[in-house]
């Protein structure tokens, strides 16, 4: 059983996944879209998830500079690394302080 695991992640290691990853914009901006027509949800988690789109289009530059400039991939160069990954911790701590201010106003109103 170990052994049928072991062989069918190594098949997945070998699937080329670019293409995977560029279709995922469409059904993220399906969600970003029904996102927006939300009322309850404030306007700092409909940015910090807006700005998740920010971080895949800077990692994709840094990626592309980082092949051409020191031939190595983004994963390879540790500074432009953890360049492109503050734009995710960014996004997250939005999302994050919109929904501590969206519990914060539910204990309001309901107290």
């Amino acid at each position: 059983m170990n052994n049928i695991f072991i062989k069918f992640i190594e098949k997945l290691g070998l699937i080329d996944n670019t293409s995977l990853f560029a279709a995922s914009i469409f059904p993220y901006s399906i969600f970003l879209f029904y996102l927006y027509k939300i009322k309850s949800i404030n306007k700092y988690v409909k940015t910090g998830f807006s700005l998740t789109v920010l971080f895949v289009l800077i990692t994709i530059i840094v990626s592309i500079f980082a092949l051409n400039y020191y031939d190595k991939s983004l994963v390879e160069v540790d500074f432009l690394h953890g360049s492109a990954e503050f734009f995710l911790t960014l996004s997250d701590f939005i999302i994050l302080l919109g929904f501590i201010k969206m519990l914060n106003n539910l204990e309001v109103n309901n107290s």
